[in-house]
């Protein structure tokens, strides 16, 4: 995302949990959450990076965030982060959320009061009945989904349809809506193509049977029965969720070098992200991006 910011000479500044937590979003018009796990999790990157430097590094850093800001664990904190959020979205915010921090958002908020979390990750079990005390009326985009619990599973739930794919096939479709009748989507869905190529992320697309039945597609993959781009809102404001991690870098690994955008000066998938920063723009009310 901060490459697209960067690229389009748009200013924005950073901010994290505790800026968060100490009501600081209230100065600005919209939020984009990337590449994060908003359950604690630490991107269920345990079996493959648990013996990484960044790995122990990140997951210090967290806990060490976690105490300063008065919580016992790193869980705690991020279901309290995302009730933050859900209030700047609800207040008149725009949310544009892409990989796992669109379906980490919605699992945190469903999970609210029940550990989901495995001792490696949180020094402690994990609640055996975990599934059934799910509240999906909590979530923004998804329902009815599984838990996946096994700590060593790079999935969070079945939401996620982001194994076994074809780049040479991987593609989905923009829904076309009017400008007269639907401002909005007609906004978020402006590109040159209506046939977007896909791309990989921690979480790449959403399996159609979990996405609520009153949120917004905004682009499918029909054949596959996923979709990749869904809009919704929440009292005064709106949400975006775009499912993968990078649309010209398929299937991005960490520590990957980062895209140079001016080998894609015209790339659709990133038009897309850029709708989604300019969005703003077309409302009254101006505050800082």
């Amino acid at each position: 995302m901060t490459l697209v910011l960067t690229y389009a000479e748009i200013p924005y500044e950073t901010v994290y949990d505790r800026e968060v937590m100490t009501n600081q979003l209230a100065q600005y018009d919209w939020l984009h959450l990337h590449h994060e796990d908003f359950t604690g999790q630490y991107g269920k990157f345990y079996r493959s990076y648990s013996g990484q430097p960044w790995y122990k590094e990140n997951q210090a850093k967290m806990e060490e965030l976690a105490t300063s800001l008065g919580f016992s664990k790193v869980s705690q904190m991020k279901l309290a982060v995302v009730k933050k959020i859900r209030e700047f979205v609800g207040g008149g915010g725009f949310m544009f959320a892409m990989c796992s921090a669109t379906d980490t958002y919605d699992i945190a908020l469903a999970a609210d009061g029940v550990d989901i979390c495995a001792p490696i990750y949180d020094g402690d079990a994990a609640d055996k009945q975990a599934q059934s005390k799910l509240n999906f009326e909590n979530g923004f985009a998804f329902t009815n989904y599984q838990l996946v619990m096994d700590p060593l599973v790079y999935e969070y739930t079945n939401i996620d349809n982001g194994t076994q794919r074809n780049p040479d096939t991987d593609y989905f479709n923009l829904f076309e809506f009017s400008a007269k009748w639907d401002p909005v989507p007609s906004m978020l869905t402006q590109c040159h193509t209506r046939t977007i190529k896909g791309f990989m992320g921690q979480t790449t697309a959403f399996i159609k049977d979990y996405v609520k039945t009153n949120v917004l597609i905004l682009g499918e993959n029909k054949p596959a029965n996923e979709v990749r781009y869904i809009h919704g809102d929440l009292g005064e404001g709106f949400w975006t969720f775009y499912g993968g991690h990078d649309p010209e870098d398929y299937r991005h690994f960490v520590g990957d070098p980062e895209t140079d955008l001016n080998l894609h000066p015209n790339s659709p998938g990133y038009r897309l992200i850029l709708n989604n920063v300019l969005f703003p723009a077309a409302r009254k009310k101006k505050r800082k991006t």
